[in-house]
């Protein structure tokens, strides 16, 4: 299950996992991003999501978009298997021993201030024409059947980091349907959000798509933070 992103429809219903960690956790990253001049917080009372502009260099995104097109296979996910298209994009992680990844993954867990350690692998994602990723959460479904392995190898998710590579000529907008907000894919960019509220729970005001791609292809990576050290 390394690497997969999660769907699912409703709020968890089994008794919140790593509440405690989440509220720290949250209140940490938040200090931290708000205090940095170089990061613009999307003015949403619901959730928190902040955004970073040529934080990742063209050098830089041209080398990950090799490096993607090299592991990329169709995308899975946790949860219900939707054959019908609900993730139709090529997704795989890269290689979490490279040196260049290893210093990008290490500038995105010290711009938010979380241990490296507690970050999932890094995953890359390619968005041909057509393909798209339909709304779905970050956090994982604690009572789903899936959860006891997560739990065990670093708990919930606390928060999501996602590098736009490239610009897209149209379509491929990370569109969060309950907040009215949509980013557009931006060269270089970095969008992170807490995937819990203040209070700890999960939020299911990040549900979030990637938006069908019309024309062009769409590259991102994505490092999703736990609760404590990942694997």
């Amino acid at each position: 299950m390394t690497g997969q992103a999660h769907h699912s429809g409703s709020a968890p219903t089994a008794p919140i996992a790593d509440q405690a960690a989440l509220v720290r956790v949250g209140e940490q990253v938040q200090k931290r991003l708000i205090a940095d001049p170089s990061v613009h917080r999307v003015d949403v009372s619901q959730a928190e999501i902040f955004v970073v502009s040529q934080f990742v260099t063209p050098e830089e995104c041209s080398h990950l978009m090799g490096l993607i097109d090299q592991v990329a296979k169709p995308s899975s996910v946790f949860g219900p298997d939707y054959a019908a298209g609900g993730r139709s994009s090529y997704s795989g992680d890269v290689d979490p021993a490279d040196s260049f990844v290893r210093m990008i993954e290490r500038r995105i867990a010290d711009l938010m201030g979380l241990e490296l350690a507690w970050g999932e692998a890094v995953q890359g994602q390619r968005y041909m024409p057509g393909q798209e990723f339909q709304h779905h959460y970050d956090w994982f479904n604690t009572a789903a059947d899936y959860w006891p392995e997560v739990e065990s190898t670093g708990g919930q998710r606390s928060w999501t980091a996602m590098a736009f590579l490239n610009d897209v000529e149209e379509g491929g907008e990370t569109d969060f349907n309950r907040l009215g907000i949509s980013i557009p894919p931006q060269q270089g960019a970095l969008a992170m959000w807490n995937n819990a509220r203040p209070d700890g729970t999960p939020n299911p005001d990040t549900m979030h798509a990637g938006s069908k791609v019309i024309r062009g292809t769409k590259y991102v990576i994505t490092k999703w933070f736990r609760t404590r050290r990942w694997g």
